[in-house]
């Protein structure tokens, strides 16, 4: 008797073990590459949802760009994806990285949480700084401006274009940039931070370490032109760099960027998510630096982001719950909310 009820009890604890195990749902969480800002960012915050949300399993699997995830999101093999306002304006306007990506397009990325911003500019060796002064003196140079998928690339590229600067573009591998710059190998190198100049990316640090480059501030006529064109301007103190960059502050040209689930994640496990994001944002920010910008202000880094996206891709509704709660939703964003 007492063999059959060990037995027994035994076979209910596999039961209900089991039952919990195929309750657990996967995420499967693309960002950018190792050693970007992105994949530093979402391993901290998938360390985070694990803990405070059981029924989810998050997996950080790195990919050669952020676009690739939102890409392998709408093709069915990412759950969740790292998506920034100028990836979104792509797929929007079919155009440039996602021109004729439409039709092999399985599901719709929408919004869900924005993170931080991304504020790019642009460093040469020290001693080319006498020749070249503004983002003119590019024209004609060689630059490495991040891998051919990263929204880092895009975003410069359309400074470039806007200022009329035309350069040539040669990929190196992100540990080598810094040398590559040092011995000649490249004119300049994208330099940026995270959450509102902050942080800075880990393999930027890194070059800052192989060579001594400083930073190239477009000239007030340059900004002027890039604001006229709907460019943010941030100036970000040189010691976030941790290094000398040759000048008091760098310019740099802000976008937005989020770790975003689809429809396939309920609503209101989405505004489950975002309250535990906000009220463990401090330990975040602790973790990486590029999530200070929510915590300062989580609700309204949220109205910003959709302000920035909400006419290229719908937003998720248990976003908008959120932001419907804590006063920052705007009644004109009522259509764009995605439909189950």
């Amino acid at each position: 008797m007492f063999k059959r009820a060990c037995v027994l009890l035994a076979a209910g604890l596999m039961t209900a073990w089991g039952s919990a195990a195929w309750s657990q749902t996967d995420i499967r969480w693309a960002t950018s590459a190792v050693g970007s800002a992105g994949h530093k960012a979402l391993v901290a915050l998938a360390d985070v949802l694990n803990r405070e949300m059981p029924k989810y399993r998050i997996t950080v699997l790195p990919t050669p760009g952020a676009i690739v995830s939102v890409k392998g999101y709408a093709t069915g093999q990412f759950d969740g994806y790292y998506g920034a306002d100028i990836a979104f304006y792509e797929l929007a306007h079919d155009s440039k990285r996602f021109k004729g990506f439409k039709a092999s397009m399985k599901r719709q990325p929408v919004q869900s949480f924005w993170t931080f911003t991304t504020e790019m500019g642009i460093g040469v060796r020290a001693e080319d700084l006498k020749t070249i002064k503004t983002w003119h003196d590019l024209n004609g140079k060689i630059l490495f401006l991040g891998n051919p998928p990263w929204d880092t690339r895009a975003q410069l590229e359309r400074a470039f274009e806007t200022l009329g600067v035309k350069y040539e573009y040669r990929q190196v591998d992100l540990s080598a940039a810094g040398s590559v710059l040092q011995r000649g190998g490249l004119d300049g190198i994208c330099i940026y931070t995270t959450g509102g100049g902050v942080a800075v990316a880990p393999w930027v640090q890194e070059a800052g370490l192989a060579s001594d480059w400083g930073v190239v501030n477009p000239s007030a006529s340059e900004i002027a032109t890039l604001k006229s064109a709907g460019f943010a301007i941030l100036e970000a103190n040189a010691a976030v760099f941790h290094k000398d960059i040759h000048a008091d502050k760098a310019i740099l040209l802000p976008y937005y960027y989020g770790f975003h689930v689809g429809m396939e994640i309920p609503a209101d496990d989405v505004y489950q998510m975002l309250t535990i994001i906000e009220k463990h944002v401090n330990e975040l920010a602790k973790a990486d630096k590029s999530f200070s910008q929510i915590a300062k202000d989580m609700p309204g880094f949220q109205r910003q982001g959709v302000m920035a996206a909400a006419d290229f891709v719908p937003i998720h509704p248990g976003l908008a719950r959120y932001m419907r709660e804590k006063g920052v939703w705007d009644p004109k964003w009522d259509s764009r909310v995605a439909k189950p």
